[in-house]
């Protein structure tokens, strides 16, 4: 049935809202994080969002902090791992360090509260089980593949908050096209390079070209191939 205007003598109808709840909260969070950075969030951020008061807020989300580390532990549900297999460790392991990577860039300044997180959500214990189980069946030393997790996750974070960085740079600019802004910051960087006196620096001048590959992706895969080889070198 089609519906019909409410007359001017009556109030109209108003929209129900959703019933607030820590996971609406989250969710809530996570695409005010997305949509306009890091700090851009905050609990009147959300509630402005929700239509309704921070205070209503508190009752499923103590404070912000500790609605950073939700957000932070639905992202990582994003994650996908197969079945640990010892005789495949290396290409496992790899396989979620990329895959991690690649879910924390969609969500490209959540990496800021990935670098202080401790592995408590449901989410964060389950890649923790999965990596430690993955080493220490494969035949490393409990000890070592405790190191080694922490290790390649702040390797993981790290260079996801770099490129966060260059995205809260494209926002303050009012910028969109990623390419063309990192294009033209590469750019400056290569000219100041070139200018630099050649006497003095003379490995930066010549090879200006290697030092600001803006691959960043090739560059993430070398530094990962670097610790998990340094991991198989402790191997049993």
């Amino acid at each position: 049935m089609t519906s019909v205007p409410t007359p001017p003598w009556r109030k109209s109808p108003r929209p129900v809202k959703q019933q607030l709840s820590q996971a609406l909260i989250v969710e809530t969070g996570l695409r005010i994080l997305d949509a306009e950075g890091f700090d851009a969030l905050s609990m009147r951020r959300v509630a402005q969002e929700l239509d309704t008061g921070p205070a209503s807020l508190y009752a499923h989300v103590s404070n912000k902090d500790e609605l950073l580390e939700l957000i932070y532990d639905l992202v990582l549900g994003e994650i996908e791992v197969r079945e640990p297999d010892p005789a495949n460790w290396k290409t496992q392991l790899r396989e979620y360090a990329m895959e991690s990577h690649r879910v924390l860039g969609r969500h490209a300044d959540i990496a800021r509260a990935a670098m202080a997180a401790v592995p408590t959500g449901p989410n964060a214990l389950r890649l923790g089980e999965y990596t430690m189980a993955l080493l220490i069946s494969a035949g490393m030393d409990p000890r070592d593949a405790s190191f080694g997790v922490d290790r390649l996750s702040l390797y993981i974070a790290g260079d996801a908050y770099e490129g966060s960085q260059h995205y809260a740079r494209m926002r303050a600019k009012g910028l969109n096209d990623r390419e063309s802004y990192l294009d033209s910051f590469v750019g400056q960087i290569k000219d100041y390079y070139r200018s630099l006196p050649p006497e003095q620096f003379p490995m930066l001048v010549t090879y200006v070209d290697e030092l600001t590959d803006p691959d960043g992706e090739a560059r993430f895969e070398y530094g990962l191939d670097l610790l998990i080889d340094g991991m198989a070198a402790r191997m049993k």
